[in-house]
């Protein structure tokens, strides 16, 4: 798989949140494409971490804001290619976009399209500014970080993916990161707690 790098500056869906919107394009050879996604790592990813996310072999990581320390998207590309974005601590981060656009092609052909932004969900719902980003964009699918509540949802026809967090834990949320698995032209999205390694699911209330 190789990915293709554009550069633009977009009008911005909300002034203050994207300023910075980068274009990417990974092509999809075989037949799955595996792609972790971590978020709000505020420098301090969970120490067993790196040995799950390593463990479901991601052809890529994405990385959806609050990063901290840029070292940690070092580190995270000792295990796969890593495409990030800027979270609302990361204001030094210049050379980190605010927003992404990724494209995953095979043989030319458009399987699938996701935003990549940090703040982008009230609750379950989507920001109507993202919502606007996201459909100019083309894409189906929105992928968040921010509140550190992992989440797999629906919203005015686009589905969102929260990952939750990978850094220090906020108040009783789990520490978990995010799966996004492309089979032929199947999308299947899941969490994987970082404490254990296993499948994580909300608990049943």
């Amino acid at each position: 798989m190789t990915a293709n790098r554009s550069v633009r500056r977009a009008a911005p869906a909300s002034p203050k949140a994207v300023r910075t919107h980068t274009r990417r394009t990974i092509d999809v050879h075989g037949g799955t494409l595996r792609l972790a996604v971590v978020a709000d790592t505020h420098s301090r990813p969970h120490a067993r971490s790196r040995e799950h996310v390593a463990a479901v072999r991601p052809d890529y990581i994405l990385h959806a804001g609050d990063i901290g320390d840029l070292e940690v998207l070092d580190e995270l590309g000792e295990l796969a290619p890593v495409l990030a974005i800027r979270g609302n601590i990361d204001v030094t981060a210049a050379s980190v976009p605010d927003a992404m656009t990724v494209s995953l092609v095979r043989e030319g052909r458009t399987l699938v399209t996701l935003l990549l932004l940090h703040i982008a969900v009230y609750g379950p719902k989507l920001r109507a500014d993202a919502a606007r980003l996201a459909r100019a964009e083309g894409a189906q699918l929105v992928v968040c970080g921010h509140s550190h509540v992992p989440f797999i949802g629906r919203d005015g026809g686009l589905a969102v993916f929260n990952p939750g967090s990978i850094g220090p834990r906020r108040f009783q949320l789990p520490i978990v990161f995010g799966v996004i698995e492309l089979e032929g032209a199947r999308i299947r999205m899941y969490h994987v707690d970082c404490e254990t390694g296993r499948l994580w699911e909300p608990p049943v209330l």
